[in-house]
C-alpha cells in the first residue's frame, strides 16, 4: 500500500482492508512508520515507536495464530498511545517529564488489554505535556510539538501529540484523555472530530479508581465521527473493582451514527465566564453552526451555562483538587526514580503546582469536591432544557507556540490553573460535570485557514445523542476535504 493510499482511509476503513485480505497488518505498520518518518521530524508528535505486537499476518491477511487480533474490530489498525494515561507491559510510560524519564511499565492496564482485544496494532506513543498539566504540548522532556496547519502554532493540550499525529496521517485514530479538555482542545486545533465520554464509561484500572476525582477520562481523536464511535465501543464498560460506572448504552455507538437524532432541543452559549472574550473567527463559526443546526430541523436558541458558582471560586476549586492530587504523585514518582523533585526534574508550572498542592488542607480538599458537586447539579439542569449545547471549543484561533510559558515563572499553582481555564474556559465544566462532550472541526478561520473547533455536550450517559448529531453534522457539513500543510503522502 502507498502512503497516499493509507492516508485515504479512516480506521474503519483499514480495518475492512484487512479482513478482506487486501493488505496485511504488517503492511500497515511499514506504512505507518513510513509516516512517521515523512512528517515527524517537522511536527515531533510520536516520542517512540516500536514493533507492533500482533501486526504479522498470513498471506491471506489474517493474524497468525497466537495474536489477539482475529475477529476483532480494528484488527491491523495502525495505533499509538498517548504517554500517560494507559501502560502497556515492557514500554515506557514517561508522563512527558524528566522526573519519570526511563519509566517502563510492569503490566498492561485494562485500558490497553482493550486496545488489544480490539485488535489495534499499537507501535509507539505520543507527546504530552508534562504530567498532561498543560493545554499546550510544549514538555522540556520532548520540545514542542508543533500544528500540522501551522508549525509556528500549539497543538493544544494535553493530548497533543496524538492530535498531530492523526492531523497529519500517521496514525488514523490515536489514544487521548481528557481532564479539563484533553481531547476536544487538541481536536479543534488540528481540525479533528474529539469526543470526550461520560465520566465512568471506560476503565482507568487497575492501578488507580479514578484520575483527579474524576475529571479525567479516557478516548481518543480521530478524523471521522465512526472511528471514535468504534473505539468507544472497544473500550467501554466496568472492569472488576471500578468506584463506578456509567450504564451501558442501549444501541452499540457504531449503530448510533446510523440514526437519525431527531429534532434536538440546542442551547447556544458563545462567552465563557472567564475575562478572555471569544474572537471573531469563533464567534463566526458559532453564528454558521446555528444556521446549519437550524437548517438540518433542530430547535436553536441563545443560552447560558450556569456552574452554580461564580468563576473565582470554581477556578480556585478546581486547583485544590488538581495540585492537591499532582502533588502526592510527584512525590510516589520521586520515590521511586531516586530523584528530587525540583527545577532540573519538572517544569516552573509543575513545580509551583506541586508546592501549591501541600499547602491545601483536607478541609480545603473536601470543599473542593463540594464546589464539584453543585457545578455537576447546575450543569445537569441545563440538560432538563436542552438536548445539547454548543459552545466554541476554544474562543480563539490555536495560539503560537511559547505563549502559555510567558512569565510562569512568577505563576504559583491556582495562577498556572487560572491562566489553563482563561485560555479554555468552555471545556472544563463539562469534566467536572462528568457528561461527554465532543469537538466537532465544523469551521476555519477564512483568513489563516486554521480549523474552529465547536463544542456540543449532552446530558449524562448521552453519548448517542453525540455520536447521532456528530455523523449528521459529518454529512451535512464535511470536513474531510479540509487538510494540514504537513501531512504524510502529500509532502
Amino acid at each position: 500500500m502507498k502512503l497516499s493510499e493509507y492516508v485515504a482511509h479512516d480506521a474503519v476503513g483499514l480495518a475492512e482492508l484487512v479482513a478482506r485480505g487486501e493488505v496485511t497488518a504488517a503492511e500497515l505498520e511499514s506504512v505507518a512508520l513510513e509516516a512517521v518518518a515523512a512528517v515527524n521530524p517537522q511536527i515531533n508528535a510520536v516520542v517512540e515507536t516500536w514493533p507492533a505486537e500482533g501486526a504479522e499476518t498470513s498471506a491471506a491477511g489474517t493474524p497468525t495464530a497466537g495474536t489477539t487480533s482475529a475477529g476483532a474490530p480494528l484488527a491491523g489498525v495502525p495505533f499509538l498511545l498517548k504517554d500517560l494515561g494507559v501502560t502497556m507491559a515492557g514500554k515506557r510510560t514517561e508522563l512527558g517529564s524528566r522526573l519519570a524519564e526511563g519509566n517502563v511499565a510492569a503490566a498492561d492496564s485494562h485500558l490497553m488489554r482493550r486496545f488489544r482485544a480490539a485488535g489495534l496494532a499499537t507501535f509507539g506513543r505520543t507527546t504530552t505535556p508534562e504530567f498532561a498539566y498543560g493545554i499546550t504540548t510544549e514538555a522540556v522532556l520532548y520540545g514542542p510539538t508543533r500544528n500540522p496547519w501551522d508549525l509556528d502554532r500549539s497543538t493544544g493540550g494535553s493530548s497533543g501529540g496524538a492530535a498531530a499525529a492523526v492531523a497529519a496521517g500517521i496514525v488514523p485514530v490515536a489514544h487521548a484523555t481528557d481532564a479539563a479538555g484533553s481531547i476536544r482542545i487538541p481536536a479543534a486545533s488540528t481540525g479533528l472530530f474529539g469526543l470526550k465520554p461520560t465520566r465512568g464509561r471506560v476503565s482507568m484500572g487497575p492501578d488507580v479508581d479514578e484520575i483527579f476525582n474524576g475529571l479525567a477520562v479516557q478516548g481518543c481523536v480521530s478524523r471521522t465521527v465512526r472511528d471514535s464511535a468504534a473505539l468507544l465501543d472497544a473500550i467501554r464498560g466496568p472492569e472488576s473493582g471500578d468506584p463506578y460506572f456509567a450504564a451501558e448504552p442501549e444501541h452499540p455507538y457504531t449503530e448510533e451514527i446510523t440514526r437519525a437524532p431527531g429534532r434536538l432541543r440546542v442551547g447556544v452559549i458563545t462567552q465563557g465566564d472567564g475575562r478572555r472574550r471569544t474572537a471573531a473567527p469563533v464567534l463566526d463559526a458559532v453564528s454558521r453552526t446555528a444556521e446549519l443546526l437550524t437548517s438540518l430541523g433542530h430547535h436553536v436558541e441563545e443560552a447560558t451555562l450556569d456552574t452554580g458558582v461564580g468563576w473565582e471560586e470554581f477556578v480556585l476549586a478546581n486547583a485544590r483538587l488538581w495540585t492537591a492530587n499532582l502533588a502526592p504523585w510527584l512525590d510516589s514518582l520521586a520515590a521511586a526514580s531516586g530523584r528530587r523533585v525540583d527545577a532540573t526534574t519538572v517544569q516552573p508550572e509543575t513545580l509551583a503546582s506541586h508546592a501549591w498542592g501541600h499547602r491545601v488542607s483536607g478541609a480545603d480538599f473536601v470543599g473542593a469536591l463540594g464546589v464539584r458537586n453543585t457545578v455537576a447539579r447546575a450543569v445537569g439542569r441545563r440538560f432538563d432544557r436542552y438536548d445539547v449545547l454548543l459552545t466554541p471549543t476554544l474562543p480563539e484561533l490555536p495560539p503560537p507556540l511559547g505563549v502559555f510559558a510567558e512569565g510562569v515563572a512568577d505563576l504559583d499553582g491556582l495562577g498556572w490553573i487560572d491562566r489553563i481555564f482563561d485560555r479554555a474556559p468552555f471545556t472544563v465544566a463539562f469534566n467536572v460535570a462528568g457528561t461527554p462532550a465532543m469537538s466537532v472541526p465544523l469551521a476555519a478561520d477564512p483568513g489563516t485557514g486554521l480549523p474552529v473547533g465547536l463544542q456540543f455536550a449532552a446530558a449524562y450517559g448521552r453519548e448517542d445523542t453525540l455520536f447521532r448529531l456528530a455523523s449528521q453534522l459529518e454529512r451535512a457539513a464535511p470536513w474531510s476535504d479540509r487538510t494540514p500543510s504537513v501531512r504524510a503522502g502529500t509532502l
